[in-house]
């Protein structure tokens, strides 16, 4: 029997950078679509891809890297639209754990990660300085890196910029550390890269939903679209609509993960060409993807303008650095180039 309702699963619990979907159902934005929308949170960040690739669930988050080997594990799902674009992702450690910027440093290490996916990223790197899968201990814990780390189970493990930094960061405070002994080697460099989209999350779809529904697809994206503008335009409102929407979000951590995530929220939504060509490379240089593989995105479903592509990509990345180093220390929201509650971030004046 056909039904207006739309299940979208996230691909962890409830986090500040999933603002727009919960806004788009709080603020009515699916509702004047014509559409009802489950948003579900799994309980294992693993199990996304297989359960939106079956059709039991229609839609979802999932990061760009693990859309590319979900689909060549034989999932069929489809890339239509980026909610975060290239957010710094890197193994996570801190200095008292005796690990450096060298990454041998890691040897004899106990290193967590996520998935099947994340250890197969770190066994690639370790063969990259000389290292093998022996020389360290690999600690699968989910999401829970920062966790892990405070537990003392593990020494360092796959995180990103805007969430588990900022989460140990905090946790360094209320300890009377240092917020900087938190550190990051970022894998975009180390894997000599020159990009980190292959952790930008995306919103994807079960072929056969995305195929049957596109009508329901476009006006999806449309709602999280408008939701969108509204955090770009004015996201000291917009958090605190997010949070009498979603209590678990009302903390001073979250209100930090949100902030550094700000700069990261794609604002016209669209897969990057760019980015999906040197992620599927990667993807073949990790052996999870063929060599004939076909990147599996659309932008079809997306009605609006686009933004001319960066010509700078490598300089943005180096802008962003000094960016969130910012924000990181007096707060606020801002984003490259944008004038945003009366502050002006400009690119050039972030490289002074």
């Amino acid at each position: 029997m056909a039904t207006d309702k739309i299940t979208f699963l996230s691909n962890w619990h409830a986090t500040p950078y999933h603002a727009p979907v919960y806004l788009a159902q709080a603020k009515g934005y699916f509702k004047d679509e014509g559409l009802k929308v489950a948003l579900l949170e799994p309980n294992d960040p693993s199990d996304v891809t297989e359960i939106i690739g079956s059709g039991k669930v229609d839609l979802g988050f999932k990061a760009m890297i693990h859309t590319l080997a979900g689909k060549a594990r034989g999932f069929p799902i489809q890339s239509i639209g980026s909610l975060l674009d290239e957010p710094f992702t890197g193994v996570v450690y801190l200095k008292s754990s005796g690990i450096t910027t060298d990454f041998r440093s890691l040897m004899g290490k106990r290193i967590g990660y996520v998935g099947e996916f994340g250890k197969i990223q770190i066994d690639e790197l370790t063969a990259h300085y000389g290292m093998k899968p022996t020389d360290y201990t690999a600690v699968r814990c989910g999401m829970n890196v920062t966790k892990a780390i405070i537990k003392g189970d593990i020494d360092a493990g796959i995180g990103l910029e805007n969430v588990q930094m900022v989460e140990l960061a905090e946790w360094l405070a209320e300890n009377n550390r240092p917020r900087d002994d938190v550190q990051m080697l970022r894998i975009d460099e180390l894997a000599e890269l020159g990009c980190c989209c292959f952790c930008s999350i995306l919103y994807i779809g079960n072929e056969s939903f995305i195929a049957n529904n596109p009508d329901k697809v476009r006006a999806f994206l449309r709602a999280c679209k408008k939701a969108t503008d509204y955090v770009l335009a004015s996201p000291a409102e917009a958090y605190e609509e997010y949070i009498d929407f979603k209590p678990t979000m009302g903390t001073p951590l979250n209100r930090k993960i949100f902030e550094r995530s700000f700069a990261y929220f794609s604002k016209d939504m669209k897969n990057v060409a760019r980015d999906w060509n040197k992620v599927t490379n990667y993807g073949k240089r990790l052996g999870v993807l063929p060599e004939d593989y076909t990147p599996n995105y659309t932008n079809e479903f997306l009605e609006w303008k686009f933004d001319a592509d960066s010509e700078d990509p490598t300089g943005d990345q180096k802008r962003m650095v000094e960016l969130q180093k910012s924000v990181e220390k007096e707060g606020g929201f801002h984003r490259l180039g944008e004038a945003v509650q009366g502050a002006l971030v400009d690119a050039k004046a972030c490289l002074m």
